[in-house]
């Protein structure tokens, strides 16, 4: 019954579109075949689902029954998990593990003893370079404040003033005024979320 009525309206659709006829005598239409025939599908056999009655005496039992094993369970105190990593294992407690150096030869400790003086040497020069670098800058600066003090000793209190753009530092003092006594200090407020783990 489907197959007349498509090849039917087919046939109509041939005839007001002027479709082409095709070797077999069929009208062949490209474009038109997918949207324009009638497609049925087979009836689905289902019905919605009914909704289960809730009996509220059934319900309110059931309440009660977690509202006891909740207060049960609270009059139980949790059992903490302990944190492992602060645990040092027994076999790291035992006081005859001694870890024993590695024996070297005459001739490995002497270049080691000989590479260690050149070390100490070398940075005891650096540290006697960097002081003298020091006192000579030093020894520079006072000599220029006291030309500049001979040339103008406005100049020269200007330079002795902190520059406050090298280093911006504000600082301000203590308060001198007296403690209120009726002063009430807020409680500071947080949220705790400590993990509390319950087994």
């Amino acid at each position: 019954m489907a197959a007349a009525v498509t090849r039917g309206i087919s046939r109509i659709l041939s005839r007001q579109t002027g479709g082409v006829l095709a070797e077999n005598g069929g009208v062949h239409r490209p474009w038109f075949t997918a949207v324009m025939t009638v497609r049925t599908s087979a009836p689905l056999s289902a019905e919605p689902k009914k909704k289960k009655k809730v009996d509220p005496k059934r319900d309110h039992v059931v309440k009660e029954r977690l509202k006891k094993k909740l207060k049960k369970m609270e009059k139980i105190p949790p059992e903490l998990i302990p944190i492992e990593d602060f645990i040092t294992p027994v076999k790291y407690l035992d006081d005859t593990r001694v870890r024993s150096a590695p024996s070297l030869s005459f001739d490995e400790s002497e270049g080691r003893a000989l590479l260690l003086k050149e070390w100490c040497r070398y940075k005891h020069e650096q540290h006697l370079a960097e002081m003298q670098a020091i006192e000579l800058a030093l020894e520079a600066q006072k000599e220029a404040l006291e030309e500049l003090k001979a040339e103008s000793k406005e100049l020269y209190h200007a330079a002795l003033e902190p520059d406050p753009l090298l280093f911006p530092f504000s600082h301000k003092g203590p308060a001198y005024t007296p403690p209120k006594t009726n002063y009430e200090a807020p409680d500071g407020k947080y949220t705790d979320i400590t993990k509390v783990y319950t087994q």
